[in-house]
């Protein structure tokens, strides 16, 4: 219940526009919920916007690991048990327990998802077997850019796995992850942390905050950490801050606004080659390429606001967020051209490229909810409308060696992996471009309980997303596209609830993947039609105590009209290719005992080429996505003031690309947290220590030679305190 906003440089135009469109909509929605309400004679049973007064001491909230309520796949605050989706929540004592670092760090321990290499540059994800840079948001907004994110200022982390259109609009077709940030409290909040680590780790952390009065509240959550790297030349520094701000003038309104700043800069790290369809065979620090012309800087300043207005009867939830991304990579790798790149001889060939791209999104969401009852059924009513612009620019130059910087291809021996790039400069078809999009939606959703145990979800949603692209190059004829795609997005769920502690669910849902999706359009993709994503699935939940949850799902998730090339016309595609996954994917959180909490899964995926695409033919296993999945951590209280963690992940093999010529082994990891609290449980002094038998292990790729080796045993001492 937030508004949240920040720095507004060049938005208020924006905004002012968004506005102005936004109003005859939303009133006129706003009219049409409001005389359903009176023609049924309805109640006004939604809550008065409430803000929570108080948070949890060092030691961590009274729940643990087990989530009940999630907003994400509903847009409304309902049960997890009556969610007919797979939906794993990921809460901050988790992520404190384990000493996570990143997002990846949070997808070990969902069920159905991996991370991807993402070049050693970004975030990037692999969610029922499709790969996404796209589908990642903050609180419900898309926060699309190639960056790595923090999780310093988070409550949660929700994985939606399966097709998410009818919420989250184009693409969303294996999942979405949604970061939900930390909001001000009436109440006081005070707590530091500082963490020394293996490889010259330092990071420091404030979560700080207090009410103003009566009728205000403030937060400010900061971090700022400096690292090197067990890969050698490897190093990271970042910073964030992120201040916000709630603002309640009676009790039927909350206004949040905020403002984030996060700068990060770290090696672009890509990883091991490939030999024999293996990983090379090196020692796991070996840097493949040049660390010190290899580096990743992203800075990222978003603002954001968030209304929630009581009309009684009617809920109003308006959230606005611009954010603009400035983000530049560069970086000297194994070139994966080939499947494997070292030959015979011991040599193999280096190559390298920088990027620049730097983008601007607007969106705005207006959401109107309402409750009441109509012959005797119940009705959740959601209807809204979400407006966005989006404006990128990307320019790319290739690298080049030797004394005349004429080479595009270094070749080294791989015992001496090292070269330099004596020059970089645009190269045939390298990205020189500004890519415009523009999305407007509406969506309707009706959550009906036809009786105490029977609930039926529907939803449909319709989407306008145009795509510009304007081609500055010089070095090519410049080519200028455009293209519209409009879609619709429907989902259905039937929940069967035969008692208090059990639920039962089946659904469907689909999402569209225009061509442009991810801000990008080109002579051989401009005039084909979205791909498509449909997923099918039943499951279930139990509290197996009071404490402890169990879910289970078994899907079926096909990506339909996926590219192929066209026989007839070179270097053109057909839509043609269809891809599946099929899979189990089982989840538990809670308290099996007093003093005994655990979180994780296990997965089994089967995801396969069902029709020739353009990466595979037909039968060929999906990219990093292993059969079996299992991730279970353990923290046990060992009595007034100390406790301990143990986890265990295992992935069975996976192949790097689409093509399955190269094979990451199987692995298994096990990790372990001594923890100390003392101060009348204020403080808490928690030892992390990650690998502890010291394997050796490569948990993800971005292809046949882009590998990244996993860390050897390496430790995190962490001292909280609040204050």
């Amino acid at each position: 219940m937030a508004l949240q906003t920040a720095r507004l440089a060049h938005s208020n135009r924006r905004f002012t526009t968004f506005r102005t469109n936004m109003k005859p909509v939303a009133l006129a929605v706003l009219a049409a919920l409001g005389a359903i309400g009176v023609a049924h004679g309805a109640e006004p049973t939604l809550p008065q916007i409430t803000v929570q007064d108080s948070v949890e001491r060092a030691d961590g909230p009274v729940d643990g690991y087990r989530a009940t309520r999630s907003a994400t796949f509903t847009k409304t605050d309902t049960p997890l048990k009556e969610v007919p989706a797979s939906v794993t929540v990921v809460p901050a004592q988790l992520m404190k327990d384990q000493a996570m670092q990143s997002l990846a760090d949070v997808i070990r321990y969902v069920p159905g998802a991996t991370a991807h290499q993402g070049e050693g540059n970004r975030d990037q994800f692999i969610l029922r077997g499709i790969s996404t840079t796209a589908d990642l948001y903050v609180d419900g907004i898309r926060d699309d850019a190639q960056v790595f994110r923090d999780l310093y200022n988070l409550e949660r982390v929700e994985v939606l796995k399966g097709t998410a259109g009818m919420i989250f609009g184009r693409g969303g077709a294996g999942g979405v992850i949604n970061r939900i940030t930390k909001m001000p409290v009436f109440g006081h909040v005070g707590e530091a942390t500082v963490t020394l680590g293996s490889w010259n780790q330092l990071r420091g952390a404030i979560d700080t905050g207090n009410k103003l009065g009566e009728s205000a509240a403030w937060r400010v959550n900061a971090m700022y950490e400096n690292a090197d790297s067990f890969r050698d030349g490897y190093n990271l520094e970042r910073y964030a801050v992120n201040p916000t701000l709630t603002l309640t003038p009676g009790a039927q309104t909350a206004l949040t606004l905020g403002y984030e700043h996060l700068w990060d800069y770290r090696t672009a790290d890509r990883g091991f080659p490939a030999s024999n369809g293996r990983p090379f065979d090196a020692d796991p620090g070996t840097y493949f390429g040049n660390a010190d012309q290899g580096h990743a800087r992203s800075v990222v300043d978003g603002i954001y606001a968030i209304f929630d207005h009581d009309f009684g009867g009617v809920q109003l939830k308006n959230s606005f967020r611009a954010t603009h991304y400035d983000k530049y990579y560069q970086n000297v790798y194994p070139d994966n051209a080939n499947t494997s790149s070292v030959d015979a001889a011991g040599n193999m060939k280096l190559a390298a490229y920088n990027n620049a791209n730097r983008r601007t999104n607007y969106f705005n969401q207006t959401d109107l909810t309402t409750k009441f009852t109509a012959g005797g059924i119940e009705h959740t009513l959601l209807s809204g409308l979400e407006l966005g612009h989006q404006d990128s620019t990307n320019k790319r130059n290739t690298g080049f060696f030797g004394p005349l910087a004429n080479q595009a291809l270094a070749t080294v021996p791989a015992s001496a992996p090292f070269a330099v790039a004596t020059a970089f400069r645009p190269n045939g078809t390298d990205a020189d471009n500004d890519v415009q999009a523009d999305i407007a939606a509406v969506y309707f959703q009706d959550q009906i309980a036809l009786s105490k145990e029977w609930k039926v979800l529907a939803g449909v949603r319709y989407d306008h997303f145009k795509t510009a692209f304007d081609d500055r190059r010089t070095t090519t004829p410049a080519i200028d596209l455009e293209r519209t795609d409009n879609a619709w997005s429907p989902r259905l769920g039937l929940i069967w609830s035969p008692n208090a502690a059990s639920t039962y669910y089946a659904s469907y849902s689909y999402s569209f993947l225009p061509s442009g999706e991810q801000l990008g359009l080109a002579p051989n993709t401009a005039d084909l039609k979205p791909e498509t994503a449909k997923n099918y699935e039943i499951g279930g939940r139990w509290d197996l105590a009071p404490k402890l949850s169990l879910s289970a799902a078994v899907f079926r998730l096909d990506r339909d009209d996926v590219r192929s090339p066209d026989p007839l016309n070179p270097g053109f595609f057909v839509k043609t290719g269809q891809q599946r996954t099929e899979g189990v994917e089982i989840g538990v959180q809670g308290d099996i005992a007093r003093n005994w909490q655990v979180f994780g899964g296990y997965a089994y995926l089967h995801g396969r080429i069902k029709e020739t695409t353009s990466g595979a033919v037909a039968g060929s296993s999906l990219q990093l996505v292993p059969e079996h999945m299992l991730s279970l951590w353990n923290r046990f209280n060992l009595g007034p003031n100390w406790g301990a963690g143990l986890g265990i992940i295992y992935q069975s093999a996976s192949f790097a690309t689409l093509d399955n010529q190269v094979e990451l082994p199987a692995f298994t990891r096990a990790d372990g947290a001594i923890y100390y609290t003392f101060d009348g449980g204020k403080t808490r002094l928690a030892l992390n220590v990650e690998n502890l038998l010291d394997k050796k292990y490569f948990p993800t790729a971005d292809g046949n030679n882009n590998i990244s080796p996993g860390a050897p045993r390496n430790a995190r001492l962490t001292l909280s305190t609040a204050f």
